[in-house]
This record gives structure tokens, C-alpha cells and sequence, in this order.
């Protein structure tokens, strides 16, 4: 159940504000926050911890927890209204996902419900320093030389770019910049990039001209018509479909890659509809869109 959060205070720092929202998420979600799990997500003292759960109590929400001694910790009380959370799921699944890749590093559990398995893809090979270069170029609006390993070549390639966005997908990571060989914005692969690069003069090729990352674009997902009213039924309300579709807000120049996360194409559909079970709604749109601006792919 989501609540209507209220506003908090704006002068909070960052990092107190993610320890009122871990308070919140555990309390919510979890019936029962201690000192424990803020010293153990946070790296902190108990008496820092305990700190922490009375100033926001006594300053922004009296009202949300209460001590219960059979706990032996505080639990989210019937007046409980989020202030620095949404109090919707998926903030307590992120929690819980990113909890599991720090317990797989430190065998050290901040949250007291343990059993969660992720089943990701393997990470790509990022160089830190070619990382660094290319925050430090995004940050300060900067272009930067820099070599590229292509898949239509056996070496390296010297480019010029312009990075503005990081972008992650299922599968890698990209980087969003206007190439100066395409004379275009393009996405590259970070884990392709070799060498030193260079951070040179400020870029005159700025994210408000990436048009095609400034577009917005819709994919609209519904359950497949080949299902059966039962099974579409299932599908909608397993993806929390509001009048039999859901709209996923998109860019231009990332719609590919959303669709190829859902495994998903525009061209062609799985002959077994139970296999893929939802498919796009707006197809023909995304389809003359794409195949206008030539972003369609080719398979």
C-alpha cells in the first residue's frame, strides 16, 4: 500500500536523509527497526544509531514509530505516514537488492530479512580510469579523446566525443555523447574504451542538442490477445496494468534498449504466447516512428 508522503525538511543533509529512509523502509516493511540495522547499512556507532532514530522522531515524525519491548525495537505505528519514503514497494525491493550484493561482498547484512537471492548477468570489465575520465568530462562539459574498440574492427579507433549521460541497461553500460567522426550523438559501450583518455576544451555539442535523447516516447505494454481471459487477467495484474495497459515513459534514443530488456521486438512476435505473455500496445506508432528517424532495428 502506498502512502501519501508528507513533505520533509529541505535543510537535511543527504545522508541523513538516507538513513530516515532506511529507517522508514525497515519499519514499514519490515515491522522492526534497531540501532543494528542503521549501524550495520551505515557503518556507524550505536549511540550514533540511537541519535539518529530520536532526532527523527523528536524533530519530523513523533507519530510513526513506537517502542515495543517484545520487539526490542521500534515498529511502524497505525499512524504511520512516510515523510522521507513513498512507502511503495519497489523502494523496499531495491533495499533488498542492493543488501544482497553487500552481504555477497562482506558476508555482513544490514536488514534483518536475509533470504534473497539476485539472479544478474555478469558485470562488463569497466577500466576506472577510463570511468573517471568520463565523469570528470560530464561533469565539467568537456570533450575528451579517447580510443574505442569497434566490433567492426580488429583495432582500436581514436575518438573525440562529448559525454553528457550515463546510461545503464539490463545487460551494460553505456555512455550517451556527440561523436565528432559521426558528427552525431551516439551511444558507446564503456567497457570498449581503452587507454588514457584525455579531457580537452569544453564541448560546444551540449545534451540540449541530443534530440533524440530530449524526445520523449511511450511504450505501452499489454497482455498478449492470444491469451485467454483468465491468463491476460494474470498478466495484468502481474505488471499492475491500469485499464488493461501499462505506459512506460522512454526516450528516443533508449527505446531499443528498453524493449530489448523485455525481450521484446517491433518486427516480429513469439509464435507461443504464453512464452512472452505481454507484448507493445502502440507497435505500429513505435514502428513509424523509429523507421522515420532511423533508429529501427534491423533483424
Amino acid at each position: 500500500m502506498t502512502h501519501q508522503a508528507r513533505t520533509p525538511n529541505t535543510k537535511i543533509n543527504k545522508k541523513t536523509r538516507l538513513r530516515y529512509q532506511v529507517i522508514e523502509i525497515i519499519a514499514y516493511w519490515e515491522g522492526r527497526v534497531t540501532t543494528k540495522h542503521l549501524c550495520n547499512c551505515f557503518d556507524i556507532g550505536r549511540q550514533q544509531a540511537s541519535r539518529e532514530i530520536n532526532t527523527y522522531l523528536g524533530e519530523h515524525a513523533p507519530d510513526n514509530l513506537e517502542y515495543d519491548m517484545q520487539l526490542a525495537g521500534y515498529k511502524a505505528s497505525k499512524a504511520f505516514q512516510p515523510i522521507f519514503t513513498r512507502g511503495s514497494i519497489d523502494e523496499y525491493l531495491n533495499l533488498l537488492a542492493l543488501n544482497d550484493r553487500l552481504v555477497s561482498k562482506s558476508n555482513h547484512s544490514a536488514l534483518g530479512f536475509r533470504e534473497v537471492t539476485s539472479v544478474m548477468p555478469p558485470t562488463r570489465a569497466i577500466d576506472p580510469v577510463i570511468m573517471r575520465a568520463l565523469v570528470r568530462a560530464i561533469s565539467k562539459g568537456r570533450r575528451l579523446e579517447i580510443e574505442y574498440l569497434s566490433m567492426n574492427s580488429t583495432e582500436p579507433e581514436a575518438r573525440i566525443i562529448a559525454p553528457h549521460s550515463l546510461v545503464e541497461t539490463p545487460l551494460r553500460w553505456h555512455v550517451r555523447a556527440y561523436c565528432e567522426k559521426n558528427r552525431a550523438y551516439r551511444d558507446f559501450v564503456l567497457s570498449r574504451f581503452i587507454g588514457d583518455p584525455e579531457v580537452l576544451d569544453v564541448s560546444p555539442n551540449p545534451i540540449e542538442e541530443d534530440t533524440h535523447w530530449n524526445t520523449p516516447i511511450d511504450l505501452v505494454l499489454q497482455a498478449d490477445p492470444r491469451l485467454n481471459h483468465h491468463q491476460a487477467s494474470l498478466i495484468e495484474r502481474d505488471y499492475g496494468m491500469c485499464d488493461g495497459e501499462l505506459v512506460l515513459p522512454s526516450r528516443l534514443s533508449q527505446i531499443n534498449y528498453l524493449m530489448d530488456g523485455l525481450g521484446l521486438s517491433l518486427s516480429h512476435h513469439k509464435k507461443d504466447p504464453s512464452h512472452q505473455q505481454i507484448c507493445i500496445k502502440n507497435n505500429d506508432e513505435l514502428l513509424n516512428i523509429l523507421n522515420d528517424k532511423g533508429l529501427l532495428k534491423r533483424e
